[in-house]
């Protein structure tokens, strides 16, 4: 019988389940996975960005940010014609469901309207649709839900008291205040983070029990592992420690049992062993990268040949509404920080 969620986890007792033996962490973890979820199944999903680069923010991460050189070529909201051609070649290349991300500190009611518009278009195809766009007003939450977004994502990205050693543009406050906009207005959200990036066990630990702690666990929690973009403050960082990305997840899934716990950012750079003991953790997302959206996509290959080798499929899609409707991972272009 599946134990009631909590939303009460002290620092102390997240702590303690990282520092459990490896082979005892991933004995409960799989066992909390199978309370909610059948663990042969793992969800897929797609993505276009739709807006990239140009982005004011100083996340250290993020070669999005017009702060840092990266390389990164930027471009202006894609049209609604255009996101509608990608959504179409996505549907008709398997995709089920289709996440636009934009590179924006917080947009503008003009450009949430255009995205109503894209949104609504890809409805009309038969599609599952999500967005990130940075910060959101409720009136803007409201919009972007009576255009038919099913989900919305924003990350906390690590633990409070690390937060301002990554980004110092936007408050942690602020990032809670768009997830409860996004809660109003009746929408599911993605919210996660990114490990690797300096902070210690118990920081990772701090930014899974916050999310844990929320008044509602995010329906789908993406855990990103720093993907070392040079020109970014945070290229060059030690590489975090493949178990203790396993044991991350391992603990995401206790802490939040009935979410979708998704391998995001990183995993193109990730042994087929590393991605099957995150499985065995409790993963059980994954996302196509925007190189679905052409044929004879690699990495795609990769992905159904790992499957194969696994005994996985891919998880059924629920109608629409469905209160079990899985949703899809959103990760900027650079493949950071969903």
């Amino acid at each position: 019988m599946s134990q009631a969620l909590r939303h009460d986890w002290s620092r102390e007792e997240v702590v303690a389940l990282f520092d459990l033996p490896l082979p005892e962490l991933l004995f409960r973890a799989q066992s909390a996975h199978r309370q909610h979820f059948d663990p042969a199944e793992v969800q897929v999903s797609t993505l276009l960005s739709i807006k990239t680069g140009g982005c004011p923010e100083d996340c250290g991460y993020c070669p999005q940010s017009a702060r840092f050189n990266t390389g990164l070529k930027a471009h202006k909201l894609l049209s609604v014609e255009e996101v509608v051609k990608r959504a179409q070649t996505a549907k008709d290349a398997g995709a089920t469901r289709f996440c636009m991300g934009a590179a924006w500190r917080s947009p503008k009611d003009k450009d949430v309207a255009q995205v109503a518009e894209m949104v609504s278009a890809v409805r009309a195809l038969g599609m599952e649709t999500c967005a990130t766009l940075g910060m959101l007003s409720e009136d803007q939450a409201c919009t972007l839900k009576g255009a038919g977004l099913d989900y919305y994502n924003h990350n906390l990205d690590t633990a409070p008291e690390y937060y301002n050693e990554v980004i110092h543009t936007r408050g942690y406050q602020d990032r809670l205040d768009t997830l409860d906009n996004v809660r109003k207005a009746g929408m599911k959200t993605c919210c996660g983070g990114i490990v690797g990036m300096g902070e210690s066990r118990e920081q990772r630990a701090g930014l899974l029990q916050t999310l844990a702690n929320l008044a509602e666990h995010p329906q789908s929690v993406p855990i990103n592992r720093l993907v070392q973009v040079e020109g970014t403050p945070l290229h060059g960082t030690a590489e975090l420690d493949a178990f203790e990305f396993v044991r991350t997840i391992a603990v995401a899934r206790l802490l939040m049992p009935a979410s979708m716990v998704r391998l995001s950012a990183g995993r193109e750079t990730m042994s087929d062993e590393l991605q099957a003991l995150c499985f065995s953790a409790g993963a059980n997302s994954i996302f196509y990268g925007e190189k679905l959206l052409t044929t004879g996509n690699p990495d795609t290959e990769r992905d159904q040949a790992l499957f194969a080798r696994l005994g996985l499929r891919p998880m059924a899609v629920q109608p629409s509404g469905h209160d079990g409707s899985v949703h899809v991972s959103i990760e900027c272009e650079s493949s950071q920080a969903a």
